[in-house]
């Protein structure tokens, strides 16, 4: 892999037309009839979701927690690699969460980025530097850092002080300094628009990784207009259960869903009143 995590990302935009990111968090509970009693029922179900929504996806972002809960980390890695084949300007997204001393960060990086072969992964930054930077060590690659969640508990920690600034302000500026490739991403979730277009504007040039549309309530044209970088770009929106169990998982249903999304950003991003995009 030759081009920069930076070009990749781009091109992925622009291959899919798209700045949608889908989610693929499959429970077991929740899978279609047709597939729970498969051999390898979330690879099957993982399937059906990217053939669903390869021309619009730009990303695509497993939890791994979905996965390792029930042994089926080979599951996970046969998804990547269908995800590698059928839709291959996709950006492949680890959602791990990794985070911890230097040493042991690097073996997490190493199970991201040569074991299972993302693009990218997910980054608690708690620890500090040494915890982060090996997810930053190959330009090809990415980390994606816990900055201002979308979850109700982020007001918990992230609001607190910290030199006068709430903590999510000083975590995006102190790691926007380790980012020598431009192969950082912050997570910065819908359902706070307001903390949103605080770091858009502090950190123009810093994609966001956007989980809290769908599911969680966060509102796409607020998300639009404090995330979008002067391009119009400059976000992944990620949506998983909205999708993937529309229709209760039907394909008809999971790729109709992927498109009113898809098409809601791009009108979205289109009708944006200049000026505004960037701030």
């Amino acid at each position: 892999m030759s081009s920069s995590f930076a070009e990749r990302l781009h091109a992925a935009q622009i291959a899919s037309g798209s700045l949608l990111c889908v989610g693929l968090d499959p429970d077991p509970a929740r899978l279609p009839p047709d597939l729970a009693a498969r051999r390898q029922p979330l690879y099957e179900f993982n399937r059906r979701i990217v053939d669903a929504t390869r021309e619009v996806a730009a990303a695509y972002k497993p939890q791994i927690a979905f996965y390792s809960a029930h042994a089926a980390e080979a599951e996970l890695a046969a998804s990547i690699r269908y995800i590698r084949e059928r839709a291959p300007h996709a950006i492949v997204i680890l959602d791990a969460k990794r985070g911890d001393i230097g040493n042991t960060a690097a073996a997490y990086a190493q199970e991201a980025f040569d074991r299972y072969g993302v693009d990218a992964v997910t980054v608690n930054p708690y620890m500090g530097e040494d915890s982060v930077t090996p997810f930053l060590a190959r330009p090809e690659r990415g980390a994606i850092v816990l900055c201002r969640t979308s979850n109700r508990g982020a007001h918990d920690f992230q609001d607190l002080r910290c030199d006068g600034v709430p903590l999510y302000q000083a975590v995006a500026a102190r790691v926007a300094r380790w980012n020598a490739h431009r192969n950082l991403m912050l997570v910065v979730g819908a359902t706070f628009p307001r903390e949103m277009a605080t770091l858009r504007a502090a950190h123009p040039d810093i994609p966001f990784l956007v989980p809290g549309i769908g599911a969680q309530g966060g509102d796409l044209a607020s998300t639009l207009a404090a995330g979008l970088d002067r391009d119009r770009a400059g976000l992944l929106i990620n949506s998983a259960r909205a999708i993937i169990y529309a229709g209760g998982g039907a394909p008809d249903a999971i790729q109709a869903a992927a498109r009113t999304l898809a098409q809601a950003i791009q009108a979205g991003r289109a009708n944006l009143a200049p000026g505004i995009a960037g701030h």
